[in-house]
């Protein structure tokens, strides 16, 4: 479902001059990263990227990978447009559709070289749980698209989420935990608005980092 929100005119204007430069649409076929980028390069899935700040972030900070948001929310999607015009970030692209859908029909498989998955909605009222992203459908989807060796990384600020994610990932055949149970925040991860509003309020950040099974 795509979510609109409040829209900004600047929001506005990014959806409708930017994202035909800058995103990608769905398509129920395989996406050729080269075509979009211009390259051959690891590429990495972000599902849900909010406003874009991390995300902007992550891709600044590696330019030999390539990156593709997934982001419903209107607001979010013209926000990074806007980031990616004022930046100049050339390895990093939008798409506007509901993620399983798109790693279903657009990603092939062994194709990613990982899959962020930051702060997914926590649907916290026990009887919205199975409106929840991480379920064991999606778990085996989004290891089956990554490439052997690739990394799947999650975080949540809300502990029976993770506790959820961990058992979910934790039984899925293909993918092997790199740490225990949580993982120390990865370097990688930069701390965004959201999260630092989070930690203030007393929220604990769980990382959760796991591998394909090569």
């Amino acid at each position: 479902m795509l979510r609109q929100g409040r829209v900004t005119p600047a929001q506005r204007r990014a959806l409708e001059t930017l994202f035909p430069r800058y995103g990608i649409g769905f398509k129920s076929e395989f996406l050729d990263p080269v075509a979009v980028f211009g390259r051959k390069a690891p590429l990495v899935l972000e599902i849900g990227s909010g406003m874009g700040e991390g995300t902007a972030e992550i891709a600044r900070a590696h330019p030999a990978t390539d990156f593709i948001a997934i982001e419903v929310h209107g607001p979010g999607v013209g926000s990074l447009l806007n980031r990616i015009e004022a930046e100049k970030l050339t390895n990093l692209r939008v798409l506007r559709h509901d993620a399983a859908e798109v790693l279903e029909h657009m990603i092939q498989d062994a194709a990613l070289a990982g899959i962020h998955l930051f702060f997914p909605d926590p649907w916290p009222k026990k009887r919205h749980h199975k409106r929840r992203l991480v379920q064991p459908a999606f778990a085996a989807l989004a290891a089956r698209k990554l490439a052997p060796g690739g990394y799947l990384h999650a975080a949540t600020d809300w502990p029976d989420y993770a506790a959820h994610m961990l058992a979910v990932f934790s039984a899925e055949p293909l993918l092997q935990n790199t740490a225990e149970d949580y993982a120390p925040q990865p370097a990688m991860r930069p701390q965004t608005k959201f999260e630092r509003r989070g930690v203030k309020l007393g929220h604990a950040v769980r990382d959760l980092l796991f591998q394909r099974r090569t």
